[in-house]
């Protein structure tokens, strides 16, 4: 265990590491993000820093399998889902790849990863127990490449994604640990790490940012790890689901709203609440701040009264998403710009 818990500890200096190395590359070749009318950022920011930590993450995982701490299959499923997501991201950083060929990369990803999940296992739901069967995997399929492209609408402004992500492990962690559920903890704790190196580049004001390979690799990946939760016990998915609310409120709201106003949801805006909130206040640290908090002093304790004190989990999303939905409303997720 001595020796796993280094090797988390190294992954988070490797992509401490990595990010300044990529930084440096991104300056002397211009591969900057450059501020335009869809932007959340004023000034010329290096792209790309996620590469981070996709490599530092993914060159690590197969040392917890050799150890019997996570499953081959596992490890298969984020190598192959998130690699190739990374890839698509970073490729489209690079140069714009078609929405229609990203989305066609997205959903054979999501497929590799069900190959070696399983599908989508049965969900308890108000106190029954459902099982899809092979409709599971369609249900998983659009679940995984949906929480891709949320993480990916919100990495909009410094350190969001990364503050989410970190919560999100962390919290999972400590209810895989209270729960009894101990040995499912070295995959998120492993990726708290290696984007917590990736922060200390990315906190606001960022010096780097993430970029698609990133934030599309987080977003697959947390759905792999959420789908591997559910596997071990149905309950976990729904405090999974409740750890993520902050992201999946706000970008389900905001892409809902679009949608019924007609607006072609795969170009660029920025209607979600937390940019607008940004534009608001006049910074970033503020929001990403208060991300933060609503996940380890709201969204993190229902979730673990789900697991720990068997709320329903249907029961525990309604009490967590209910005030996050009135905040969405608040600062006007999905509405129009004003000119």
């Amino acid at each position: 265990m001595v020796f796993l818990f280094f090797v988390a500890l190294t992954v988070a200096v490797a992509a401490l590491c990595l990010t300044w190395v990529l930084r440096r590359y991104a300056l002397a070749r211009s591969l900057m993000d450059v501020p335009n009318a869809r932007s959340s950022h004023s000034v010329p920011t290096p792209r790309g820093g996620g590469v981070a930590i996709v490599v530092s993450f993914l060159v690590a995982v197969p040392f917890f399998a050799a150890t019997s701490s996570l499953s081959w299959d596992m490890v298969w499923a984020i190598l192959g889902a998130g690699g190739a997501t990374a890839i698509v991201g970073f490729l489209d950083d690079q140069g714009h790849i078609a929405a229609r060929w990203r989305l066609l990369g997205h959903f054979c990803a999501a497929a590799w990863a069900l190959c070696w999940l399983g599908g989508l296992p049965a969900i308890s739901l108000l106190g029954f127990t459902l099982d899809l069967g092979w409709f599971g995997y369609v249900v998983a399929a659009l679940y995984l490449v949906w929480m891709l492209n949320l993480y990916n609408f919100m990495d909009g402004i410094d350190g969001i994604a990364s503050v989410e992500a970190i919560c999100v492990c962390s919290g999972a962690c400590l209810i895989y640990w209270y729960g009894g559920f101990d040995t499912l903890i070295w995959a998120p704790l492993l990726l708290a790490m290696a984007v917590a190196g990736f922060l200390y580049w990315n906190f606001p004001p960022a010096s780097i940012f993430m970029g698609d390979a990133g934030s599309g690799f987080l977003g697959i990946t947390l759905a792999v790890l959420s789908l591997q939760a559910a596997w071990a016990a149905p309950h976990l998915l729904w405090a999974w689901l409740i750890l993520l609310g902050v992201f999946i409120v706000d970008a389900t709201l905001t892409l809902v709203r679009r949608l019924l106003r007609g607006d072609k949801v795969y170009e660029a805006h920025r209607s979600h609440a937390y940019q607008f909130a940004s534009r608001e206040i006049g910074r970033h640290l503020p929001v990403t701040v208060v991300v933060g908090a609503i996940n380890l002093f709201w969204l993190l304790p229902i979730a673990m009264c789900v697991v720990l004190l068997k709320l329903d989990g249907v029961v525990g999303i309604v009490i967590a998403y209910a005030p996050l939905v009135v905040l969405a409303l608040r600062f006007r997720a999905g509405e129009l710009e004003k000119s």
